[in-house]
């Protein structure tokens, strides 16, 4: 009888060892679970990070593109005329603020308005002999550049349209563009609008 109650007692024991193994393990697994959800935990956090960096990121760079657009570059390097813009006034889009006039020699031209009748020999490429009323003791040099495909009438916002039959024959113009020549020298302050008299040398 005592030595079943021996057998019975060291199986208690062996029962009570393996119990408490059992524990200890079952502890050190949910030690280790906390541990993977303090570092899920962590790494949400760390992706919430990055995302706040980078909406900053995308805020800065919207930021930057928007004083971007409170600079405006003229196409043209020229004079300012017309200006209807003033500091603090608030501009709509598509509002002219004003107008850029290039004045370079190399941008401007001459329009003559030639009657049809005396463009029997004129080609591009001719030169032309040209003095400005306000400078008429000089003589610029320059070249056609091209004749219009049509008069001025024909490009006009109302075309003339004669449809009641009565004809009255009227000399038409049609516009030749002059461009000055580089080699004329040093070219006087020219404004647009100034009356020019050309001469073109068709021999």
């Amino acid at each position: 009888m005592r030595a079943v109650q021996s057998l019975a007692d060291a199986a208690t024991r062996r029962l009570d060892v393996i119990t408490a193994d059992i524990k200890r393990l079952q502890a050190a697994i949910e030690l280790a679970a906390t541990g993977q959800d303090q570092a899920a935990i962590q790494g949400k956090q760390a992706a919430a990070q990055r995302a706040k960096v980078d909406l900053a990121r995308e805020r800065v760079r919207q930021a930057e593109l928007n004083l971007s657009y409170t600079k405006i570059v003229a196409p043209v390097t020229g004079h300012v005329t017309k200006k209807q813009i003033e500091a603090g006034r608030m501009v709509a889009a598509g509002q002219a603020l004003m107008t850029v006039v290039p004045l370079d020699p190399g941008e401007l031209w001459v329009t003559a308005n030639y009657k049809e009748t005396q463009l029997r020999d004129v080609r591009p490429g001719q030169k032309v002999t040209l003095v400005v009323d306000t400078y008429s003791g000089r003589e610029l040099t320059g070249h056609v550049d091209s004749i219009m495909a049509g008069t001025g009438s024909v490009f006009s916002l109302f075309p003339t349209e004669n449809a009641s039959g009565n004809y009255v024959k009227v000399v038409q113009r049609i516009p030749v563009k002059i461009v000055f020549d580089k080699t004329s020298g040093a070219m006087p302050p020219l404004r647009l609008g100034m009356s020019v008299v050309p001469v073109i040398h068709t021999r």
